[in-house]
């Protein structure tokens, strides 16, 4: 069983800078990183800078910050546009939305976000999601076919803190519920997500960016630990903030204590994207129609000048990327062992220059492969 002794020994040793080869800067613990310099790497050293951040969130801060994670702001600006559209449209009709970690009403807050940007402005979404620089980043801690589901939180001047917490999966769950699985089952869980936020805005410090509380991941009980009054008391005194801005990005272990600051501001109205990136290998934590989402943005796409890179990673955001499960009756291990995925049936789509409806047909046939009658 957890207790703070053990959790405070576990918090150390500390790493510094030296300790993060590619890292520009270290604040609290944390290595920044700047975007610019990772864009130019050749890929022996993307390779590198991978395997550190890997490192990085298992073994030592937990969490690191990309500076100008998207080069281009007007991407950004695009898809806050929409957002704020999203909200418009949602506050038109109340109704009572539940939140993580914080009270109803301190901030503006759209699910499935990831869909909702796809179908509603198509060119935004593929703009936003061909960063390779992001998906450089899924890979370094999920591998290849992650799965992408994001959620818009704005938080308004005077919302308040959340309360300290870990994630998605077994942060969502009761201390009873945690000790029906086993450590080793508890330790696992966190390498099947990561947690990542874009910053739509500045974020100073007085706006509440995320608190956190590095090397707080190593700790295996952490899961039936975060509820008890004594490690709040702990969080408070010790958790630590970084400012960011407008497309920054904030990567971190879903097992690192952290909650959501406090907008103490006047004027800033903090918005972030936050996303859950999960690994093909687990459950994502929102249903996403991938197919609605690839048939609204194929036109766009099929007409757009991306870079392999950008195109794989515009393509991996919009789709189902593991071909499991399937109907293995209808969808037979034939010339492979490995099923299409709609990522696969999308990127030949694009590479053959199908038209829409004959993309459509196809994505009809290969739901009817994989449905279980």
């Amino acid at each position: 069983m957890h207790n703070m002794k053990a959790f405070e020994a576990s918090l150390k040793p500390h790493l510094k800078l030296k300790d993060y080869p590619f890292a520009v800067d270290f604040s609290a613990h944390i290595p920044i990183y700047d975007g610019d310099q990772l864009r130019t790497l050749d890929a022996h050293n993307k390779a590198q800078v991978q395997a550190e951040w890997a490192q990085c969130l298992q073994l030592g801060a937990g969490v690191f910050v990309v500076r100008q994670l998207y080069d281009q702001v007007a991407a950004v600006d695009a898809a806050t546009e929409v957002f704020y559209q999203l909200l418009h449209e949602q506050n038109k009709n109340p109704q009572t939305n539940g939140d993580h970690f914080a009270a109803q009403g301190v901030n503006g807050r759209i699910w499935n976000c990831l869909e909702k940007l796809a179908v509603t402005q198509p060119q935004a979404f593929i703009d936003y999601y061909k960063n390779p620089l992001l998906a450089q980043v899924c890979e370094s801690w999920l591998g290849p076919d992650y799965q992408l589901t994001s959620q818009v939180n704005l938080v308004y001047p005077g919302g308040a803190a959340q309360q300290p917490h870990r994630d998605y999966h077994l942060g969502f769950t009761n201390d009873e519920e945690v000790t029906r699985y086993p450590l080793h089952v508890q330790v696992m869980s966190a390498m099947l997500t990561l947690q990542g936020a874009v910053a739509h805005s500045d974020m100073p410090v007085e706006s509440g960016p995320t608190m956190l509380l590095p090397y707080s991941q190593r700790y295996e009980y952490g899961y039936a630990l975060y509820r008890d009054p004594e490690f709040v008391d702990y969080f408070a005194q010790h958790a630590v903030q970084l400012p960011l801005k407008k497309g920054d990005g904030l990567f971190f272990n879903p097992a690192l204590m952290h909650a959501a600051g406090e907008n103490v501001s006047t004027d800033v109205q903090r918005m972030a994207n936050l996303f859950q990136i999960s690994s093909a290998f687990g459950k994502a934590m929102e249903s996403v129609d991938q197919q609605r989402m690839q048939l609204a943005c194929y036109e766009q796409l099929r007409q757009s000048q991306l870079s392999a890179e950008e195109l794989s990673a515009a393509v991996t955001a919009l789709s189902d990327s593991y071909p499991f499960s399937s109907n293995m009756d209808r969808d037979p291990p034939t010339a492979s062992l490995r099923p299409v995925s709609g990522r696969d049936l999308l990127i030949q789509a694009l590479a053959e220059q199908w038209s829409l409806d004959h993309f459509s047909d196809a994505l009809q046939a290969l739901n009817w492969r994989k449905a279980s009658h």
